[in-house]
């Protein structure tokens, strides 16, 4: 017997099922949502049952399922799992399974919301929508969830196991960088990149999850692994959707669509993300908020070396190919389009207001950064 409120540690020698489940069930989601931009982009709104929907959903499924049968079968019968779990209206099961299949429902309750939203008010082809924004809800709660599941065993667990279980969080946390970046997805395109305002969306979204995952796995390069699923994703789905034929089903029609349209080139958040980890191996007895003001300081300056020379080349005739991607358009791109003549847009209409929302990019970078080494704190101590 173990002393109450003590999880007994274990070393696994295989990763179990759920933890597979869990991946299976974010990879598809990502995919497909990556799949469903492009389907839009390519051939319009189409049946609430393309193989891209279905992709997403299966998400939804495979983590109600899942996730419900680990907290039924821990609750009802001795289960292994039993001493690690928490109880939730009379139901036992690892916490990151309530949460995943909570997640779950969400996402699938979006699915008659969002067909409905369509037949009300139009073939509309926002991302940030109500029915949208609920489905974006769902996905990240089973991807927290799925986190917590997946630290609940390797906190508990030592040697081989623990590594691989470190690599899957990782792999996760990777995700949830893809999701957050489609829910910014309209504050991306290239031409927007000389925009104060898109530094501040990366700067909102991306240093809360690396710090995070950085602080909760103590891998000495969690924040290259993490953005380099993102960047691997991007770019797989970058050169192989294009290979696919499509068509638009709807008009007008303004330019000519004969194939799969990718979302682009993944952002550069690698490179940040690369130095920062060299960086918190050399600063690992800071104190959390030093930390975290020095690593604002540095994703931020970064990121804009980088990223804004690079958005001036890709609005270059060498990055009109298939390796970069800015050849692509949507039938809806119009001949006079700022993409179309690969010209830049300043949402800021002054040079004031650029700095002033270059602030805000410093100021959410600090905080958001802080937010995830506390998270990521949280994290190292959750057994169940």
């Amino acid at each position: 017997m173990h002393p109450p409120g003590l999880v007994p540690r274990h070393t696994l020698t295989t990763t179990p099922w759920y933890i597979w489940l869990a991946i299976l069930s974010v990879t598809s989601a990502m995919v497909g949502v990556h799949w469903d931009i492009s389907w839009h982009r390519s051939i319009g709104r189409d049946t609430f049952w393309t193989p891209a929907h279905i992709a997403i959903y299966l998400c939804g499924v495979l983590s109600g399922i899942s996730c419900g049968y680990l907290i039924l079968s821990t609750t009802f019968f001795q289960s292994p799992l039993r001493a690690a779990s928490v109880n939730i209206w009379g139901f036992r099961g690892p916490l990151g399974a309530f949460i995943a299949a909570w997640g779950g429902f969400v996402m699938l309750t979006s699915a008659p919301f969002d067909d409905w939203w369509h037949n009300a008010y139009g073939l509309d082809v926002k991302i940030l929508s109500p029915p949208h924004m609920v489905l974006a809800l769902g996905m990240n709660t089973v991807e927290i969830g799925a986190l917590i599941l997946i630290l609940g065993q390797m906190n508990r667990s030592s040697g081989t196991a623990r590594r691989m279980l470190e690599q899957l969080f990782l792999y996760v946390a990777g995700m949830m960088i893809v999701a957050l970046m489609v829910v910014s997805l309209e504050y991306q395109g290239r031409v927007l990149q000389h925009s104060a305002t898109f530094y501040r969306v990366m700067c909102m979204l991306v240093p809360m999850v690396i710090a995070m995952a950085s602080k909760a796995t103590g891998n000495r390069w969690a924040a290259t692994y993490v953005t380099g699923v993102y960047t691997v994703l991007l770019l797989g789905l970058m050169w192989i959707l294009p290979l696919f034929p499509a068509e638009p089903k709807l008009g007008p029609v303004y330019y000519p669509v004969t194939h799969f349209v990718p979302s682009g080139f993944p952002i550069l958040i690698l490179l940040p993300a690369l130095v920062l980890d060299w960086m918190w191996q050399r600063t690992q007895d800071w104190g959390a908020w030093k930390q975290s003001l020095v690593s604002g300081v540095v994703f931020l300056a970064v990121l804009l070396a980088v990223q804004w020379p690079f958005a001036i080349f890709l609005q270059s005739a060498g990055a009109r190919n298939w390796f970069f991607g800015s050849a692509y358009f949507d039938y809806l791109t119009r001949p006079t389009s700022f993409q179309r003549r690969n010209l830049f847009v300043s949402l800021e209409p002054t040079a004031q207001a650029f700095w002033n929302q270059m602030g805000l990019a410093l100021l959410f970078a600090v905080l958001t950064t802080r937010l995830g080494l506390a998270a990521g704190n949280w994290m190292r101590k959750v057994q169940r």
